[in-house]
């Protein structure tokens, strides 16, 4: 006879079921984070390979897959444990059976990430209670490490700083030929030299410790590290390029924070980065550059969702320690997104209206595709990030009465009041800028003629380095134009964005007769997809002296020929260097 089965009892078989899902959640996180790697490692080889438009659709590829892993995840949650979609009674054991499982794990803020993202879509609901779901971190990453440790210590003293060098750069294993490595170790020590204090002196302590991966992204892996010596500790990061016959080289050195925050910016791409413990690279990175968010770094190196979770926490706990109101945001009022910020939280907070003022002719499905045009292209550094966001609840009475008023009266289909909280059911938020009409009118106001000088040639830069990277920014009046706190000029309004193959740039035919000449309205068909770039000249800087500040640099925007010169390029399917540093700390070759 065959023993009876084990009858357990009900409170264990429903800890049982807890712990399952439990498992369940964690190895759908698991299988994300080995797809996320194997991307960083076939990033490496399409640099190795020159493979541009590869990496471009790897890099597209790679932000479509934290969604596609949580859907994978909830499926089959619901799928083998049905009570889990009905039974929230089972969430806070679910959450104490993940924890235990995360005790050894080498991601385990991003498992934490996970698992919210999973509960959310299983359960349903408006509002997460704090036991359902990890409303702060149950795991700590301080001093968490892997198999190998995320960067290595090279000391100088025992070899020279060439020979010292020279180990670092071939530590990476690149398999591409070098153009010509002695000569860029002395370009490099000459830098060096440059910035360090004379005369120099080797502490006891001096070694050069390097992140153990590169950093790839578009056509350049830039090696990430710092000089300690003493007391004194100096960020650096290397960038490594190619040339045509596919051999390397170091293109410059990158010496200092504001630098490294610019390579770092929140208006360029994600980077590529091989990490078995995401937490040991960002506490590196930040003691490189301390004045950017955790939240920054972890989407700079691909964990956009992970940056997302920290900034909502950041977010709350800001909100928590001030006082201030949200208010309407400084500037000219956009047609499409209410705008408004907090004035002691360096962030705007973006709404879709329900109406969009003449002449703007568009749906709101239209803004969203542009904004996930935006997410999905490489920005150069001139396109802000954005977080997306959905039925975020905050306290009303943090709300200015005229912002709350032009809430409900423009954006009345996109909030809801409940209780002490209004919910906003989609938003975008962003880094806050100045914007450029009103840089340049203070600027202005205070004779500062050299800085709008730099603001305009910025502005034209600008609109060139998103035409070489394939986007047309449709409206290009200055306020759609911001200006970060190092100087440069980024673009943030999408919502008439194309892709530059889009466009049909045309030269303005010559009138036909008097009558031509007199008309009020053009004697010359226009097409849904034309651009006249001669009309540019009339509305993007007024101004006589302003005017002639930007065409000393940027008069062939007003050329078709400029702009149907860059559409042969990217047909050709050639990528332009846009250099994230100084053209004059480059390495001479």
């Amino acid at each position: 006879m065959t023993a009876p089965a084990k009858v357990l009892p009900i409170h264990a078989a429903r800890g049982e079921r807890a712990a399952e899902i439990a498992r369940t959640i964690l190895a759908g996180f698991d299988r994300h984070y080995r797809l996320f790697r194997e991307a960083s490692a076939r990033a490496q080889q399409l640099f190795e390979r020159a493979e541009w438009a590869a990496m471009g659709e790897l890099s597209r590829e790679r932000i479509l897959m934290y969604d596609r892993r949580v859907q994978e995840a909830v499926e089959e949650v619901r799928t083998r444990f049905p009570a889990a979609e009905t039974d929230e009674s089972l969430w806070p054991a679910i959450k104490l059976a993940y924890i235990p499982l995360l005790h050894e794990h080498r991601q385990p803020e991003c498992a934490e990430t996970f698992y919210n993202s999973v509960a959310c879509q299983v359960l349903h609901r408006r509002y997460y209670r704090n036991e359902f779901i990890f409303w702060r971190p149950a795991v700590a990453t301080e001093h968490l490490e892997g198999d190998e440790p995320a960067y290595r210590s090279y000391y100088p003293l025992r070899k020279t700083l060439r020979r010292t060098l020279a180990a670092i750069v071939r530590g990476f294993g690149l398999v591409n030929p070098w153009e010509d490595l002695h000569r860029d170790l002395r370009s490099v020590l000459r830098a060096l030299r440059a910035r360090l204090p004379r005369p120099a002196r080797a502490r006891p302590n001096l070694q050069i410790q390097v992140l153990g991966s590169l950093f790839i992204r578009n056509k350049a892996a830039y090696a990430v590290g710092k000089i300690v010596n003493g007391s004194e500790e100096v960020p650096f990061a290397v960038p490594i390029l190619q040339n045509e016959r596919g051999e390397l080289y170091l293109d410059a050195l990158l010496l200092d924070a504001d630098q490294l925050n610019v390579l770092f910016s929140f208006a360029r791409a994600y980077f590529f980065v091989d990490m078995e413990v995401p937490a040991a690279y960002v506490s590196f990175l930040r003691q490189l550059m301390p004045r950017k968010p955790r939240a920054e770094m972890y989407m700079a190196v691909g964990l956009a969702k992970q940056g997302k979770t920290l900034f909502y926490r950041d977010l709350f706990y800001h909100l928590k320690h001030s006082s201030d109101l949200f208010t309407v945001a400084p500037g000219i009022k956009g047609m499409v997104m209410l705008v408004f910020t907090l004035p002691s939280f360096p962030y705007v907070f973006k709404v879709i209206r329900d109406r969009f003022a003449p002449p703007k002719e568009m749906d709101r499905q239209t803004v969203l595709d542009k904004y996930l045009l935006v997410k999905m292209h490489d920005r150069v550094g001139r396109m802000a990030d954005t977080l997306e966001y959905s039925l975020v609840a905050l306290p009303l009475d943090r709300f200015a009465p005229e912002l709350l008023a032009e809430l409900k009266s423009e954006a009345a289909s996109n909030i809801e009041i409940e209780g002490d909280k209004i919910v906003i059911k989609h938003m975008y938020i962003e880094r806050r800028m100045q914007p450029l009409n009103l840089y340049l009118a203070e600027a202005i106001g205070d004779g500062a003629t050299e800085r709008v000088r730099q603001a305009l040639h910025e502005y034209g830069d600008a609109i060139k380095e998103l035409a070489g990277a394939g986007i047309f920014p449709g409206d290009m009046l200055l306020k759609n134009f911001g200006v970060t706190r190092h100087e440069r000029v980024v673009f943030y309004d999408y919502d008439e964005i194309a892709y530059m193959t889009e466009c049909n740039f045309r030269r303005i035919p010559a009138p036909r007769s008097f009558e031509d000449e007199m008309a009020a309205e053009p004697y010359y068909s226009i097409g849904p997809h034309d651009v006249f770039p001669e009309q540019l000249e009339k509305f993007l800087v007024t101004g006589p002296e302003s005017r002639a500040m930007f065409l000393e640099r940027h008069a062939d925007l007003m050329d078709p020929r400029f702009w149907i010169d860059k559409q042969a390029r990217l047909r050709a399917g050639i990528q332009e260097d846009v250099f994230p540093y100084p053209e004059q700390i480059r390495f001479r070759r």
